[in-house]
């Protein structure tokens, strides 16, 4: 439990307590939320319980003609009948009822030993209980590179894998590949005639079709595997043959550079094997059974109205010419998903512009029965490429989009990962590639990475002076930077519990960078290593404060998908 839930059932059992004895009248206790206060003289928690229930309580006091009480006697009474426990130091009631409370000094330096011993289980939760939760990202059209804007997706999902994953949550990762309808099937066209061209074929490529370069290295590879030897299909024969071949090559360059990126899909879901496997004629049948299907312009519509707001509009289901309509492969995607599959949660990460579909999702869970509360959909924002203030819009190597990989190799993907992640999903990014690179205290990156190395290099150092400090006496660590970066370290659970209530990860790198700063000023305040032998018991306190700020750093960069080096 985070500490914060350990003191709002402390205090609970405290207000039943007070009405027990009779300090207190019965009343409606409301939830009891206790947080952490802005300024560090309010306490390390504080609760605003007696203001909230302070009608109640003069109420009940009324109706028993008891006169009434302030919201400081409230506070008063609740601490009077406060148990004990071993992490809760000074209590204090301020004005106008604020219950503020300060950790016990003693437990907080006892926490490092604690960290050493669990390791990273120490900033765990146990908050899915084993729940199982399929995350959905990335899912570009498998028709060229991925666009660097696709990396924020990639850099979001991932990073909610990991945050459901630390938190006892059974997680897969998936990736949605369209691989059906007319989009493909002129990317396979396209890839026929370029690779007619390379065999000296004086052919255009079709009018709508991708005229980008990359289409050219996509025959070069199908050229280098066959030859000459599929000049012979026939069109109807060659554009399935190339989208197959051509959809492939996408894929597995796809998995490479996600891969740059330490992104890594447990599962490729086709969406043609939606219609393969029956799904959608399944899904068919059940929305016709129940009525929410017909038949207008000589095509099938769905009554999304039926589930959604009258004003709502209703969407084709099957077109006139036999195809699908837009929504309907989301509505067997999300059937496999939810009943042939039976994940308990879903959660898709979807650019801002699909926010018009996302809004349909719940009508059609509810055709199938599903609890829309089961679904989330993760929106965000749009990403603006940048080199020192100046916006890049086109690759310098060929002229066209930016790709993932591109930035990548420029930048690293610990740089891609943090600066990506350190907005809100909702909010647009300026990723400055030249700040992202910067070898400086100025870039966050290199800060917070640079504090692990240090971490490590300190360790080593004691190692090499064979110091010892498993057996510290942690009771030494008292001075304010010590307990300042132990109470840092406290709150990286808290931070996860908020990240994944929100399914916001944005929170986590500007709690790694305040980790990394809060450790320089220890280490600025308190030398960890003395030449002094009085000091030896000091040091070996400190150093196990230390180890427990490594454990700490490379569990964040962990869920951020970023490395943690020994050495910078």
């Amino acid at each position: 439990m985070l500490l914060q839930d350990q003191l709002a059932d402390l205090i609970t059992k405290s207000v039943r307590k007070a009405q027990k004895k009779g300090d207190l009248p019965k009343f409606q206790l409301p939830e009891v939320v206790v947080n952490r206060p802005k300024h560090d003289d309010q306490g390390d928690f504080s609760c605003a319980l007696a203001l909230q229930a302070i009608r109640d309580v003069n109420n009940a006091l009324k109706a028993q003609d008891a006169g009434r009480m302030s919201p400081i006697q409230i506070a008063e009474n609740i601490v009077r009948r406060l148990d004990s426990a071993d992490y809760l130091g000074e209590i204090e009631v301020v004005k106008p009822g604020f219950i503020n409370m300060y950790l016990d000094h003693g437990w907080l330096a006892a926490q490092a030993g604690v960290i050493v011993e669990q390791g990273a289980d120490y900033f765990k939760l146990a908050l899915g209980h084993g729940e199982s939760v399929q995350v959905e990202f990335v899912s570009a059209n498998p028709t060229g590179p991925l666009h660097f804007g696709g990396a924020r997706n990639a850099a979001i999902g991932d990073t909610l894998a990991r945050l459901l994953e630390a938190s006892d949550y059974k997680v897969q990762r998936e990736y949605y590949v369209n691989d059906r309808g007319t989009q493909v099937d002129i990317f396979g066209e396209t890839l026929w005639r370029r690779y007619q061209q390379l065999h000296g074929i004086d052919i255009d490529i079709p009018e709508e079709g991708y005229p980008g370069a990359y289409m050219i290295d996509y025959a070069r590879g199908i050229q280098a595997d066959h030859g000459d030897s599929l000049l012979s299909l026939t069109g109807e024969e060659a554009i399935p043959r190339f989208r197959a071949l051509g959809l492939a090559a996408v894929t597995a360059e796809l998995a490479t550079d996600l891969g740059a990126m330490r992104v890594y899909f447990d599962n490729w879901f086709s969406e043609n094997s939606l219609y393969e496997d029956g799904t959608f004629a399944h899904v068919n049948a059940i929305l016709r059974d129940k009525g929410d299907l017909y038949l207008k312009d000589d095509a099938v519509w769905f009554s999304a109205s039926k589930y959604l707001a009258k004003s709502d509009r209703d969407e084709v289901f099957i077109r006139s010419n036999g195809e699908p309509g837009y929504y309907a492969s989301d509505i067997a995607y999300h059937y496999n998903k939810f009943v042939t599959r039976g994940f308990d949660q879903v959660i898709d990460v979807w650019a801002v512009d699909h926010q018009n579909q996302a809004a349909r999702m719940p009508a059609m869970l509810k055709a199938l029965d599903v609890d829309p509360e089961h679904l989330t959909i993760v929106l965000y924002d749009l990403v603006t490429l940048k080199r020192g203030g100046v916006e890049i819009k086109l690759s310098k190597r060929s002229g066209e989009m930016v790709t993932m990989r591109e930035v990548l190799e420029e930048v690293g993907a610990d740089a891609a990962r943090y600066f990506l992640l350190s907005h809100s999903n909702e909010a647009r990014i300026d990723f400055d590639i030249e700040l992202a690179v910067a070898q400086s205290s100025e870039n966050p990156v290199y800060y917070i990475q640079y504090g692990h190395a240090r971490v490590s290099s300190i360790l080593r150092k004691a190692d090499d002076a064979e110091l010892f400090y498993s057996d510290a006496d942690l009771s030494l660590l008292t001075h304010a930077a010590e307990l300042a970066l132990l109470d840092k370290m406290l709150k990286l659970p808290e931070v996860v519990n908020e990240a994944v209530e929100r399914l916001s990860p944005h929170h986590l790198p500007h709690y790694a960078l305040d980790l990394a700063k809060t450790f320089t000023k220890f280490y600025d305040a308190c030398r960890v290593l003395s030449d002094d032998p009085a000091d030896e018991e000091l040091s070996k306190a400190r150093l196990q404060l230390v180890q427990a700020t490594k454990i700490a750093l490379a569990h964040i960069l962990d869920l951020m998908g970023m490395s943690a080096p020994e050495v910078m």
